[in-house]
């Protein structure tokens, strides 16, 4: 095996790393769109016109992307530079702005909503992983960089104005920004922090456990979020700090002049606007009929752009029965010609909606492909139809990492108690009624068991002879039977949880594992901040991160520390 190949199928074993797999089919919630999309892409071929089964197949529309990529390289550049300099980019990442001005050079994208001090997990997981797959192309000899689209023209600032992370107390935690920093409507991208933010920083850091990467933590947060600065370039210079060696290159679709150059799409999208909305509704028809959900409810009547008025909220725009658009904020009406006309003058005054925005970055960027998670693989099935009108070559998602991290005290709280994270999907009192049953009180655990057997056993022979004499009575006897049940299972629970809460050790360790690893009921990088991690484990954490990435793996990783 070739160097280059090794890299392109490094494993985090490779790395000293213990992972344990799981499929994405025993974890709750997940759609049957994805799930049939990771087992097999190109079956799904129809939704996902050019969907690869491995890496190894983007090469063959390598020189499809070059052709159609039309974008002004050297203005493109000349905006990142810039916008990457002011977030204190590295010189690896300066040295990938310099490739991309190349004309043979491809891209690997993905990107995310800002989110305070990094955002969850998966934020990262995502640009890392952009970062693995552009590293292994560029081993084989392919011009390749890896860009990260930061998704600074959303506006539910309540998303993304808190972080997540395991306290001191070893307890699930959250600090937040002031909402009055957000106006609404407003892109969270343009929120600026105010003296606030200090304190915000005082509370998260205060509450973390203090050790001896905690002096680099603290530097890392406060360097990157201070007063007077946009929330958008925070997000980008902590991402910035975290990625530095890397080279990831960080796009902000806000920037002036990158919708200058983005101009043309947003005029071709507002003439094509009627097609572009029939053919999502369309589409979105389709995967209903075929079994799958659509991801964005259409409408008929929907325009693919905002636009933003003098104080820059955006509006949605939406065709009256005269054939023009307007926005609920003003009667004003206009053409689609209109619209286009005013996007070519005034692209600022633009912003694309979930339908449009990953065309506009393939647009910008020439790129082989975008790393996504389960949400956006579901919207590239709509988005695709929007790539067609609009005559551009429909870019190919990846499933990005996911990854579940377990620390040493954690692992060896699930050893002794011979618990695993699949045993948390069933919620915490399901771990708490095996631990009491194997550990704590087998011989009551024992004693509910054979309750609830022997009772129903003796309804079981009641129900026989009711059914005899009259069919109703057996009937009625079967809605006792679940009230009774009902009760005992009521009352097994609450035993269980008196019998944990009076061992604190047990109880602690059980609590802190939930929190850790399924917290809220929704998989660890849902939830926790980059700073979770790092407070215990100082900057390793991204190196380990990175090694647990598999290229060749669409499972879910358990990676034990």
């Amino acid at each position: 095996m070739s160097i280059a190949e090794t890299a392109c199928h490094a494993t985090p074993e490779q790395a000293g790393l213990r992972v344990e797999r799981l499929p994405f089919d025993g974890i709750p919630g997940q759609s049957k769109l994805f799930l049939d999309y990771l087992r097999d892409p190109t079956a799904l071929r129809h939704f996902y016109p050019e969907a690869v089964k491995s890496h190894f197949d983007l090469i063959e529309r390598r020189d499809r992307v070059l052709a159609n990529h039309k974008t002004d390289r050297g203005a493109l550049c000349d905006a990142l530079e810039r916008l990457n300099r002011g977030w204190g980019a590295s010189e690896q990442t300066i040295e990938h702005i310099q490739t991309l001005r190349e004309s043979d050079c491809i891209a690997v994208v993905s990107g995310q909503q800002i989110g305070l001090f990094g955002g969850p997990l998966y934020t990262i997981y995502k640009a890392l992983s952009a970062i693995k797959l552009a590293d292994c192309l560029a081993q084989r000899g392919i011009k390749t960089v890896p860009v990260f689209w930061i998704a600074t023209e959303d506006h539910d600032f309540a998303e993304v104005a808190f972080a997540e992370f395991i306290n001191r107390d070893c307890r699930l935690s959250n600090v937040s920004v002031a909402n009055e920093i957000h106006r609404k409507g407003l892109p969270v991208g343009h929120a600026i922090l105010d003296n606030s933010i200090e304190r915000t920083i005082d509370e998260l850091l205060h509450a973390l456990p203090q050790n001896e990467f905690s002096a680099e933590l603290a530097a890392l947060v406060r360097d990157s979020y201070q007063p007077q600065r946009k929330f958008g370039d925070a997000f980008a210079a902590i991402l910035t700090k975290l990625t530095s060696e890397r080279g990831l290159i960080l796009l902000d679709p806000l920037d002036a002049e990158l919708k200058r150059l983005a101009a043309p799409l947003y005029a071709e999208a507002a003439r094509r606007a009627p097609q572009i909305a029939q053919a999502i509704f369309n589409r979105s028809r389709e995967l209903v009929e075929a079994g799958y959900h659509a991801q964005v409810t259409p409408s008929e009547d929907s325009f693919p752009l905002f636009l933003h008025d003098e104080n820059d909220a955006r509006h949605a725009l939406t065709q009256t029965s005269t054939g023009k658009f307007r926005t609920k904020s003003n009667g004003n009406e206009y053409s689609a010609d209109d619209l286009a006309d005013l996007a070519l003058r005034e692209p600022r005054r633009f912003s694309p909606n979930v339908t449009l925005r990953a065309v506009v970055q393939d647009y910008l960027l020439p790129t082989i492909a975008y790393y996504g998670g389960s949400a956006e693989i579901a919207y590239f099935a709509q988005t695709s139809e929007v790539y067609r009108i609009l005559d551009r070559p429909v870019t190919p998602i990846l499933p990005r990492a996911s990854l579940t991290f377990v620390e040493k005290h954690t692992g060896r709280s699930l050893d002794r108690y011979g618990v695993t994270l699949t045993d948390f999907f069933e919620g915490i009192d399901h771990i708490m009624a095996r631990v009491v049953e194997r550990y704590l009180s087998k011989e009551t655990a024992e004693t509910f068991n054979h309750t609830t057997q022997t009772f129903n056993q003796e309804l079981d022979t009641l129900q026989k002879q009711l059914r005899r004499v009259d069919p109703t009575l057996a009937d009625a006897l079967d809605k006792g039977r679940r009230k009774i049940n009902y009760q005992i299972d009521g009352l097994r629970t609450r035993f269980n949880r008196a019998q944990v809460a009076q061992d604190e050790a047990v109880n602690r360790q059980l609590q802190h594992a939930f929190d850790l690893l399924y917290p809220q009921k929704s998989l660890q990088e849902r939830h926790l901040s980059v700073t979770s991690f790092m407070a215990r484990h100082g900057r390793y954490f991204v190196d380990w991160i990175f090694d647990a990435i598999e290229l060749e793996s669409n499972d879910h990783r358990i990676v034990y520390l």
